[in-house]
């Protein structure tokens, strides 16, 4: 199928075609037509698939039907994101595929000054991509009013829910009009968020796209098994290698992608992080440098990562393996985008043997093992510091070894159900 096929008007499919795009992934051929005739949508698909386009694309041509010369602009249809970095990604995509339509898009989000904002509002926008705290913000002041917006967008509704925004996204439901389009996205289902898509939608129709293999099939996957203390070794090993001109990597916490960056750094290779105790002026600068290969190497967290899309972006690197499986998903779909190569590679320790397994039987497959590298695994089965045996002496206030909490699983971490476990500080 080609984007002729879907009825779309001549500035749309010029503008598609200045972008190179030709055929309309699985999830732009579903969701297009239904969003065309105004109906609602729920959709659940997983990043990479094409999703930005399959509601920028209907959006900017029913807004562009219906416009009103000679007046004012107001803002028609709300894009809501949980990130800085997606909000910014999706406001380049109004952009680009309106660029031949007199619709005019924009961009708030915080941690950043305002007043360059506020400007663009007050010139007039049809669109509006915001991050939930800033447009709140805005709208106390006065700057935003939502009582003409047409068509509603939530965005990353997981994430929003990981991030604590849903009482945020209760308020802003609360100002919107009744009489609307809403398509509301999530790249998993909870509980909680099936429940809100029920409660804001009407009579949606429900698309999703997942693959055979829930991981993009042009991606190359592998894995090391190495021991905790040798990471830092292996992964400057790997780096050796000439042909990856620059790789995202993925740790889970904010102090640990600082230490990878001070240690790619300390052996010169240039590297920057992206988390959430980085600015906002920060986190953009280090994206700006990774796209335009002036770094070799981003360092990111999961949160911080959403919305990060590198043109032929070859190699992602799990220095540590995720603790819920879908986000391995999430994680390595930053590559091999709109159909080309990527390369995976992840880098596990023995006590993140059990997060492995769930990743694989989520992806019903198993991740080639790399066994020939200088630092194979030797403690396959590590005693953890609070299960060490205890030594009393003189000096020691300790007793005895603490009693087990039932609540604990046989590792120290609280039994939960792994598929459904989100991290909310490792951002």
């Amino acid at each position: 199928m080609s984007f002729h096929l879907l009825n779309l008007t001549d500035p749309i499919l010029r503008s598609l075609k200045k972008e190179g795009y030709t055929r309309p992934t699985p999830i732009q051929s579903q969701a297009i037509p239904i969003l065309l005739n105004g109906t609602d949508l729920l959709g659940c698909a997983q990043t990479g698939t094409g999703k930005t386009a399959a509601f920028a694309i209907p959006i900017l041509q029913n807004l562009g039907k219906t416009g009103i010369v000679g007046h004012k602009k107001k803002i028609r249809s709300l894009i809501l994101t949980p990130t800085r970095e997606l909000a910014i990604q999706i406001h380049e995509s109004f952009e680009n595929y309106g660029r031949y339509t007199d619709l005019k898009s924009t961009v708030v989000y915080g941690g950043v000054g305002q007043n360059s904002q506020v400007k663009e509002l007050k010139q007039g926008v049809d669109i509006l991509t915001a991050t939930p705290g800033r447009l709140l913000d805005l709208m106390n002041q006065g700057f935003i009013s939502l009582a003409h917006v047409e068509i509603f967008v939530l965005d990353e509704a997981d994430r929003m829910l990981d991030m604590g925004f849903i009482h945020d996204v209760k308020r802003i439901l609360a100002v919107l009009p009744k009489k609307r389009q809403t398509l509301f996205f999530s790249a998993t289902m909870p509980q909680e968020i099936v429940k809100l898509s029920k409660s804001i939608l009407h009579n949606p129709v429900k698309i999703e796209v997942t693959p055979e293999s829930p991981t993009v099939e042009a991606i190359t996957q592998r894995i090391y098994y190495v021991d905790k203390g040798n990471k830092n070794n292996l992964l400057l090993n790997i780096l050796e290698d000439a042909g990856i001109k620059s790789a995202l990597v993925f740790t889970r916490t904010k102090h640990g992608a600082n230490k990878v960056v001070k240690l790619l750094n300390a052996s010169k290779i240039e590297a920057e992080a992206i988390h959430g105790n980085k600015s906002q002026a920060a986190r953009q600068r280090a994206l700006n440098n990774f796209k335009e290969q002036t770094i070799r190497v981003l360092v990111a967290t999961d949160i911080a990562a959403r919305g990060i899309d590198v043109d032929e972006l070859q190699y992602v690197i799990n220095y540590e393996i995720p603790n819920v499986p879908e986000t391995y998903v999430h994680r390595i779909g930053r590559t091999g985008r709109a159909g080309s190569d990527g390369t995976a590679i992840s880098l596990c320790d023995a006590q993140e043997k059990s997060f492995w397994r769930d990743i694989e039987k989520l992806i019903g497959k198993k991740v080639p093992v790399i066994h020939d590298h200088q630092y194979p695994l030797v403690d396959h089965n590590p005693v953890e510091p609070e299960k060490q045996p205890h030594h009393k002496s003189a000096h020691s206030r300790n007793y005895g070894p603490k009693k087990n909490n039932p609540g604990k699983s046989n590792t120290g971490r609280p039994k939960v159900n792994i598929r459904m476990r989100k991290s909310r500080n490792f951002s």
